[in-house]
């Protein structure tokens, strides 16, 4: 009773600070077409709609209370003909937080982004999400948790969470989460000369129950520790190196490391040609640190401003085991309300190891052809 009593007051609180503010409601919609002629459904179009409500409150000079709300409204239809069509309607929820925040602290409650690490683009500290580099929305599903943060007054800073409720696999987990039990971890980050160096930890519970090669459990203790750092020297470096235990025996999932080395550096072309190249290592054995069954990937994205309202971006992957390369292209342009992209792709029949999967983002094999156009309000 009491709970609802909160809900209420909450509630009636914030429709209160809703109808005394102006410009609360935001939103993205965007529509997507492409055309894949490798797929058995080689036709594809989709909508998308995200409305957002923003409400702040601020209490004084340096704290607030913030309310975000959004939602994420898909439809999408493939076919070859109109004889073979496959369509899909789904509404979830997309945010959903409240925040108390000062000019050193940070409260979040709710379903939020969690997102940290000084990689660019192959990300073994994707821990909480799924962004993938190719997508130019950067959509993905957030948890549902607390995370608390404080700075100091020398910018280092310390983050704890708290989750629960969660179950899709996020990042590179290859075991989903068992919802029903919660997770916990935190981060520590700490300024050093030229840059920054981080460590963090994460333990949760894992369920195998859908993987058939392993034992299937639906109760495994995973814990996670991860060390990474970012300079600037001139040039950009970063490295993320994470180690993960599952505490019971999954084969060569058990234990898994991953190592990621990158940089970049922005050559004086024109208006300026950006450039990144990261190479990661993932390891899976029954030994703990062991570094057999090695896959490699290496990723690579170049950034090349056309003009203030025109842009030009790609992304390369290529798994070194099995010799197979993707490759992305993506030109925008700014509109007075829209933003338009024109994207050529090819994608390897078969999944490659190491790259990131969004579900928000169908990605196809062989080669292709993408439209989008979106609107922000």
């Amino acid at each position: 009773m009491k709970t609802n009593v909160l809900i209420l007051l909450l509630s009636c609180y914030f429709i209160q600070q809703a109808m005394a503010q102006k410009d609360v409601f935001h939103g993205q919609a965007s529509l997507v077409s492409s055309y894949s002629p490798k797929n058995e459904l080689p036709i594809f179009f989709g909508a998308r709609y995200i409305p957002e409500l923003r409400i702040n409150n601020g209490i004084d000079s340096i704290k607030s209370i913030d309310l975000v709300a959004s939602a994420n409204i898909s439809s999408t239809v493939l076919f070859a003909d109109l004889n073979s069509a496959e369509s899909n309607l789904n509404i979830n929820p997309y945010r959903i937080w409240i925040r108390y925040s000062s000019s050193q602290f940070e409260l979040r409650l709710g379903l939020q982004k969690i997102d940290f690490g000084s990689a660019a683009i192959l990300r073994p500290l994707q821990w909480f999400n799924q962004i993938d580099p190719r997508d130019p929305l950067q959509l993905t599903n957030g948890v549902y948790g607390i995370m608390g943060r404080y700075t100091f007054l020398n910018n280092a800073n310390i983050r704890l969470w708290g989750l629960y409720g969660n179950e899709k696999a996020r990042g590179f987990d290859v075991v989903p989460t068992n919802k029903a039990i919660p997770e916990f971890g935190g981060r520590i980050q700490n300024p050093v000369p030229k840059g920054e160096l981080a460590f963090s930890y994460h333990h949760r519970s894992a369920n195998s129950m859908t993987l058939s090669q392993v034992n299937t459990l639906n109760n495994i203790p995973e814990n996670r520790f991860a060390l990474d750092g970012k300079w600037d020297l001139g040039v950009g470096i970063w490295f993320e190196s994470v180690y993960v235990h599952r505490n019971k025996d999954l084969g060569n999932l058990t234990n898994q490391t991953l190592f990621n080395l990158g940089i970049d550096y922005t050559l004086p072309l024109g208006t300026g040609l950006n450039a990144v190249l990261e190479h990661m290592q993932i390891n899976f054995d029954e030994e703990d640190l062991a570094l057999n069954n090695a896959l490699h990937v290496t990723a690579a994205s170049l950034t090349y401003p056309l003009s203030f309202f025109d842009n030009l971006t790609t992304v390369m992957y290529y798994d070194w085991r099995t010799n197979n390369t993707s490759f992305f292209l993506n030109y925008s342009h700014q509109f007075k309300r829209l933003t338009g992209y024109l994207m050529g792709y090819y994608n390897p029949e078969s999944i490659q190891q190491g790259v990131q999967q969004n579900e928000f983002v169908n990605q196809f094999k062989g080669p292709g052809l993408r439209l989008m156009l979106v609107y922000n309000h």
